[in-house]
């Protein structure tokens, strides 16, 4: 990956924590409250979805080490997308 690349990959890694961490809470707060505002649930789940497509993405410029990362890190994001459709809230 070239010096552009790499940048870029490191950003849409930094994003895709973000985007994993306030899923998390989401689904924290889901799962402890009868009544849950469903909005921010919603952008959680998207803001997962983004992720893991912007994932893919990069994982197509990276070298075989990053291409591991990448990959790992979107398999978190899909656990927790499902993890977040199964889980009622």
């Amino acid at each position: 990956m070239g010096i552009t690349d790499r940048a870029f990959g490191q950003e849409q890694v930094k994003k895709a924590k973000e985007a994993y961490d306030y899923a998390v809470e989401q689904l924290e707060i889901g799962m402890r409250q009868e009544h849950f505002n469903g909005i921010e649930y919603s952008e959680a789940q998207v803001g997962i979805e983004q992720a893991i497509m912007e994932l893919e993405k990069v994982a197509n410029l990276a070298n075989a080490e990053n291409k591991d990362e990448f990959n790992r890190l979107r398999r978190q994001l899909t656990q927790l997308q499902h993890q977040m459709i199964i889980t009622p809230h």
